[in-house]
């Protein structure tokens, strides 16, 4: 039990340091209300795997994270017959487009690019959101089984990202009920406001895969013409996906 609770501690340790980007024995000690003896030796620990780096007593993480998360991210096979579509997806709509899976719960985005006319909306590879405050995430839920539906809801609950977010569990059913028989899901302003999303499940022999997604300010998304445009090329590329992923060309 103690070992458990030590691997537990260092990982709090960890957040730590991403919390205030760096820090000394004293300020982990401080944040985490142990003995500053007790900080130093999780900190010389964590240095000693290569995780953790440290400079004239201040210790940050290395990046042996991101060489960790990008082999996991390489790895992955939705990953491996997407990443090629994705960006020709960015540079054909202009647009933010992502590619977002289902992990413990949540929405966990492998891939992001640009296009020319995308701007800035702190999307990016790693990032984890809710599955239920935006149509990436919703996408995903609508083709899961009920039963797993109210598990995640249950364990990660509905709290608010917007006003807009979608917090009673009936009318999300409602919409993942339209998403699944739609095919595609719209939302805008319930992750970020001002930005609208659009996206469309990966599903293979049954089976949900992932999602892929476009992201742009909200007043883009509004245009009935212009929704449907996306969700047509999303569908196209979807196609595509899907049958590299099935036959593995």
């Amino acid at each position: 039990m103690s070992g458990m609770k030590s691997v537990q501690r260092a990982f709090d340790v960890i957040d730590v340091l991403w919390k205030l980007d760096g820090a000394g024995p004293t300020e982990i000690a401080n944040e985490m209300d142990i003995p500053r003896s007790t900080a130093h030796v999780y900190l010389q620990t964590l240095e000693s795997t290569g995780y953790v780096v440290s400079t004239a007593g201040t210790y940050k993480l290395s990046h042996a994270f991101l060489s960790m998360g990008s082999r996991i991210q390489q790895r992955n096979q939705i990953y491996q017959v997407s990443r090629r579509a994705i960006p020709d997806l960015a540079e054909e709509t202009g647009e933010v487009v992502t590619l977002v899976i289902e992990e413990a719960g949540e929405a966990v985005f492998l891939q992001r690019e640009s296009g020319e006319k995308a701007i800035e909306l702190g999307l990016y590879a790693g990032l984890t959101l809710p599955l239920y405050s935006h149509a990436a995430g919703k996408t995903i839920l609508s083709q899961l089984p009920s039963k797993r539906v109210d598990e995640i809801i249950d364990t990660r609950g509905l709290e608010p990202v917007t006003t807009e977010t979608i917090t009673d569990r009936e009318r999300l059913r409602e919409e993942l009920e339209t998403i699944r028989s739609d095919g595609y899901a719209v939302d805008w302003d319930q992750q970020i406001e001002g930005m609208g999303t659009i996206a469309v499940p990966i599903v293979v022999d049954d089976t949900v895969e992932g999602s892929i997604g476009i992201a742009c300010p909200t007043e883009r998304v509004k245009n009935e013409s212009y929704r449907m445009e996306l969700v047509n090329k999303l569908r196209e590329t979807n196609e595509t996906i899907t049958i590299k992923y099935r036959y593995g060309t």
